[in-house]
């Protein structure tokens, strides 16, 4: 394949350029490097890196119209700051419209896409069907939900997964490398009063690899395990694994009034038709990933949402 990845120096990005490049994929990175790092992208054979944003249209369909993809894997998306509504906009509607005129024109086989499950809003129940409706209330899920939308739109080949909490080397948002920093930085810690799904990597990886074959079908899929595990859980794992004392007392909070108390994306859709399902049990999915941190460390931190007003 020749696969063309937006925001391939990002955690999922990067995760599938080390999984698929030892297979012989030509592989394009694009990315900015708002969130993603730039040595994940390294001086390789067969790995090309165009540093960019894809809401510059110019560069996105010069890029697409030289590399020639046969696939794209949609990874691009801004979040980090939740008050800069034209950031968002102009990188999940508008960039997301860039890569979809330029997929046309490229007539890729197929378009992978990542979505947030924060498109369901507040749910009406939990696990949440994939055809639950979409009631997205902040910046990143309004602007990721119009983008899922024009690719739906766009008579392209696609696969949209949404995603619950992928958890593995160099996730740099949520709970996990929160707790991790601080609790090693002799910080104080707090938990919102929230329930997520948490997925590991090789499971994601699994799902990709499903989505991106020829015989697949279209459409939309939630990627999780089904199973919901609350703030409090990471916390007391994350004292666990750096040799602390148990903290019963800790702060529990309630979620904002950008959060949502309960994401639990149902997958039983993905298992009927893609044959996908999670494997790895939950607290193995985060020992895994502060192994990782012990080796590697945790830099920066990213959130979707706001910073706590006390």
């Amino acid at each position: 394949m020749r696969i063309l990845i937006t925001g391939g120096a990002g955690c999922l990005g990067s995760n599938l350029l080390e999984h698929w490049l030892p297979q012989g994929h030509e592989i394009l990175v694009m990315d900015n490097f708002a969130t993603g790092k730039r040595e994940v992208v390294p001086a390789l054979p067969r790995l090309t890196l165009v540093e960019g944003s894809i809401a510059d249209r110019d560069l996105v369909l010069r890029t697409f119209a030289e590399f020639k993809p046969t696939h794209v894997v949609h990874s691009a998306a801004s979040y980090k700051d939740p008050a800069n509504w034209w950031e968002d906009i102009s990188t999940n509607v508008e960039g997301t419209a860039n890569v979809v005129e330029a997929a046309r024109r490229a007539a890729v086989i197929r378009i992978l896409n990542f979505q947030t499950v924060l498109c369901y809003g507040r749910p009406e129940s939990t696990p949440i069907p994939v055809e639950h409706p979409l009631r997205p209330f902040t910046s990143y899920g309004i602007s990721k939900v119009a983008g899922e939308q024009y690719l739906a739109m766009s008579g392209l080949p696609f696969v949209s997964l949404r995603l619950a909490n992928v958890t593995g080397p160099r996730l740099a948002i949520g709970p996990i490398p929160t707790f991790y920093k601080r609790l090693k930085a002799g910080q104080a810690c707090f938990c919102s009063d929230a329930q997520r799904d948490f997925l590991d990597m090789s499971d994601f990886l699994a799902a990709v690899d499903i989505a991106m074959t020829a015989d697949a079908p279209d459409g939309v899929f939630n990627v999780s395990s089904g199973a919901g595990h609350s703030i409090k859980e990471i916390y007391d794992l994350v004292r666990s694994h750096l040799g602390m004392a148990a903290d019963p007392d800790v702060k529990v909070v309630a979620v904002g009034d950008d959060d949502v108390p309960s994401v639990v994306p149902d997958p039983s859709r993905t298992h009927a038709l893609l044959g996908w399902q999670a494997k790895v049990p939950f607290e193995e999915t985060i020992r895994r990933l502060l192994a990782w941190y012990d080796a590697h460390g945790v830099s920066d931190v990213y959130s979707h949402l706001a910073e706590p007003k006390s």
